[in-house]
């Protein structure tokens, strides 16, 4: 049986839901997308000092993110080449070394072995220059977002990332002196197939019936939804950005005050946003600004999300650890710039909204928990069905279209299947307004 059916002339896609829960599609998963991917690893501005570093798994392994004393951002597996112990178990630290607790084996933020006691009675021929720590095979930045490829053959960053690139820097423009991380991170985990949040963190379709509680709170606060869901001239659509990315968002960010699906700002708050849409109109010119004001929720493929709903903006990765059950980590982005109203608010919103003790990702965990749940029975209901929109010549944020693109890439290197791109895929076009301009060209 086929994991995807694309079939263009019904048209209809469907999804086999034992991809959800096959122990030897997971493994499969491992080897040909998380080894063969680019993977986020995290933001530059986490590791702002020399020395600084942050420990965290990526694509299953551990890994410590670094900054030597040169300023380069350094990546390396946390293992020590010794023993294989964890050198580091905290979750963000400073120190010029980076010491094992096992045998006190110690490296520099270079990677570089610097001291082991007793070197001596390793002989003089012992090198300890083949004894540093273990780097992914790649390490590349776009814009301040580090990512690591665990295979050296693959595209470059930029291409890999493909029209991702456009949306990166309508986040990365949103300050003159650089975005940066704010505050911890979330750290918890869902009960349900990794896939499932690919598919969640850009489906627009949910929002009114599984954040219902959330949009009758905004709204009995004075709230005007209306403005939020409208289908003006230029609504919130779907595009495929290349390669298994896709993105959901809007053209139209004119009413910049606006604070999207969070509260609404005060008159100070609302006024410092202004001021900010017009500087950067200034700089930028007003379609990018009003791209840039508006929202968008991003996925990266395999497994990043960069979610911007006006009220702050979220990162968000997730691995899966059973075919079951995901860890998530997620990250509040936001400009160094930022007006102290603008910040609380953005900072209010990333706790409220979509903390895991927030007022909309609980929903969304019991959403997918359910659907895993669902799965037991794939053997007699063996499809998801992913086919909204495919018959609309234009995509709209609620229809399935950025789930899709998904699905194909994943199709494909799982099991080598081409599928034809269902849109003209959106590559790197520098700073142009959309839909308008991007719908028509390939």
């Amino acid at each position: 049986m086929p994991y995807v059916i694309d079939d263009r002339e019904t048209p209809r896609f469907r999804v086999a839901r034992s991809t959800m829960v096959d122990a030897a599609i997971l493994e499969e998963e491992r080897r040909n997308i998380f080894d063969k991917s680019w993977l986020f690893v995290g933001h530059e501005s986490e590791i702002d000092n020399p020395h600084d570093f942050r420990t965290r798994n990526v694509g299953g392994r551990p890994i410590i993110f670094t900054r030597n004393a040169d300023r380069e951002v350094r990546v390396f597996v946390n293992s020590c080449p010794h023993r294989g112990m964890q050198i580091e178990t905290r979750g963000e630290g400073h120190g010029r070394f980076l010491k094992c607790f096992y045998h006190g084996w110690s490296f520099n933020t270079s990677g570089d072995l610097v001291a082991i006691p007793g070197e001596d009675s390793y002989g003089e021929n012992f090198d300890r220059h083949n004894l540093c720590l273990v780097r992914p095979a790649k390490v590349e930045s776009y814009r301040g977002f580090v990512f690591l490829s665990w295979t050296n053959d693959i595209a470059d960053l930029q291409t890999y990332l493909a029209g991702a690139t456009d949306i990166l820097d309508l986040f990365a423009d949103q300050s003159e002196l650089g975005m940066q991380i704010i505050g911890g991170s979330h750290l918890y985990s869902v009960q349900a197939n990794w896939k499932l949040l690919s598919e969640n963190s850009a489906d627009g379709y949910h929002a009114l019936t599984t954040h219902h509680r959330y949009l009758v709170m905004l709204k009995e606060s004075g709230k005007d939804l209306s403005k939020v869901f409208a289908a003006g001239p230029a609504p919130f659509m779907g595009y495929d950005l290349g390669n298994g990315h896709a993105v959901i968002g809007g053209a139209d960010g004119t009413g910049g005050g606006n604070s999207g699906l969070g509260r609404d700002l005060s008159g100070d708050g609302l006024l410092q946003q202004m001021k900010r849409r017009d500087r950067f109109a200034e700089l930028y010119g007003a379609d990018w600004a009003n791209r840039m004001f508006s929202g968008r929720n991003l996925v990266i493929f395999p497994n990043l999300a960069v979610i911007d709903l006006i009220m702050g903006i979220t990162l968000r990765t997730y691995y899966p650890v059973a075919p079951g059950y995901m860890e998530v980590s997620a990250w509040s982005l936001q400009p160094k710039d930022d007006d102290p109203e603008l910040r609380r608010m953005r900072q209010e919103n990333f706790l409220t909204f979509w903390g895991p003790a927030g007022l909309a990702t609980p929903d969304d965990v019991e959403a997918l928990q359910r659907c895993q749940r669902g799965f037991a029975a794939h053997d007699v209901a063996p499809w998801n069905d992913i086919s909204r929109g495919m018959a609309s010549e234009r995509k709209i944020f609620t229809d399935e279209l950025q789930m899709r693109v998904f699905w194909r890439e994943w199709d494909r290197r799982m099991t080598g299947t081409e599928h034809a791109p269902e849109t003209p895929q959106l590559g790197k076009r520098g700073r142009v307004g959309w839909p308008g301009q991007l719908s028509s060209t390939p």
